[in-house]
C-alpha cells in the first residue's frame, strides 16, 4: 500500500477527524495547565526541561497528541476542508511507512493484510467502534492523558473512555492472563527512559488502518523519553514470531496539548463508517 491512501481509509480518517473536531460546549477546553513553564508572553514553553517526579525520574504526565501528522492531501481535501494537516500520525495508516522494505510479514500475515486492505479495511476494530489498542493509541488523532506517579502510569484515552495501566512497582506479569485488547504492561527505568513491556494480547489485532496484524504471541516494548516539556519520544518494538519474521521498531512522537482537557467521545454515537463501506461495495 506504501504511501497511497484508499478511499476507505480516507473515510476512516475523516471519521476520526470529525470526532476530534466536534465542539464541546461547556467543557474545560481553555483551562490553564497547572505548573507549566511559560514564556514572557504567557505561552507554554514547550522546550523547557521536562518536569520530574518526587523520585527524580521524568514526569510523563500531560495531555498528548500524535506527532508527525497526516498532511492534508488533495484527495482528502475533496471530502473536507482540512487545512494543512489532520490530527493523527502518518503511521496510523501504515505502521511500516518508515520501515525499509515495509513490515516483515510472515507469509500468512502478508496474505491476511492484503485481504483486509482489499476489503477496504471495513473489519477494522476502529471502524466497528471496538477498542483502539497499542500501538494505535499513539497514532490516531485523539488525545491521551497521562497521569504519572512513581509506581504507576495511567493512560486515559479520549475515545470510548478507555484506559491503560502501566505498573512500575516491580510486579511480575500475571500467569496465564486473560487475553486483553491492550495486554498487560509492567515497566522499569533505564536512566531517564521508561521501558514498558507488554504481553497477553488478544489474538488477531490490527496495528494500523492498513490491516497489519498482531497475534497473541506478541511482546511489545515501548522506550518512552520526555526530552523536554512538549515532547514524548517513543521507540516501539513489536516481537511477534507468529506474524513477523523478525522484531521491528518504529519511532513515534507525541506533542503536549496544553491548557485543555479531555472531551467525551463515543464512537457509537452516530457512527456510519461501516454502513457506508458496505454500501460502497454494493452489499
Amino acid at each position: 500500500m506504501g504511501r497511497m491512501v484508499t478511499k476507505a481509509l480516507i473515510g476512516i480518517v475523516m471519521t476520526v477527524f470529525v470526532w476530534f473536531s466536534t465542539p464541546a460546549g461547556a467543557q474545560w477546553l481553555k483551562y490553564p495547565t497547572e505548573g507549566l513553564p511559560r514564556t514572557a508572553d504567557g505561552r507554554p514553553n514547550l522546550r523547557a526541561p521536562a518536569p520530574r517526579l518526587p523520585d527524580g525520574k521524568p514526569d510523563l504526565s500531560g495531555i498528548w497528541h500524535a506527532g508527525n501528522r497526516i498532511p492534508c492531501t488533495s484527495a482528502i481535501n475533496r471530502f473536507i476542508d482540512c487545512g494543512s494537516e489532520i490530527g493523527g500520525s502518518q503511521l496510523t495508516l501504515n505502521l511500516g511507512l518508515d520501515t525499509r522494505g515495509g513490515l516483515p510479514y510472515q507469509p500468512r500475515a502478508a496474505a491476511l493484510q492484503k485481504q483486509r486492505a482489499a476489503d477496504d479495511s471495513r473489519d477494522d476494530p476502529h471502524v466497528r467502534c471496538l477498542p483502539d489498542t497499542v500501538p494505535r493509541m499513539w497514532t490516531l488523532p485523539h488525545l491521551t492523558k497521562a497521569v504519572h506517579t512513581p509506581k504507576l502510569l495511567v493512560l486515559l484515552y479520549e475515545v470510548n473512555a478507555m484506559y491503560r495501566q502501566i505498573f512500575i512497582d516491580g510486579r511480575p506479569f500475571p500467569q496465564d492472563p486473560t487475553p486483553a485488547w491492550n495486554g498487560y504492561s509492567v515497566a522499569h527505568w533505564d536512566g531517564d527512559t521508561l521501558v514498558v513491556e507488554t504481553r497477553g494480547f488478544r489474538d488477531n489485532l490490527w496495528i494500523d488502518m492498513n490491516g497489519s496484524p498482531m497475534s497473541d504471541a506478541a511482546k511489545m516494548t515501548e522506550r518512552i523519553r520526555r526530552p523536554n516539556v512538549g515532547t514524548l519520544a517513543i521507540a516501539l518494538t513489536i516481537d511477534d514470531p507468529k506474524t513477523y519474521t523478525r522484531p521491528f521498531t518504529v519511532n513515534l512522537t507525541q506533542t503536549l496539548e496544553a491548557d485543555t482537557e479531555l472531551v467525551d467521545e463515543f464512537c457509537l454515537e452516530n457512527e456510519k463508517s461501516y454502513e457506508r463501506m458496505l454500501r460502497s461495495r454494493g452489499k
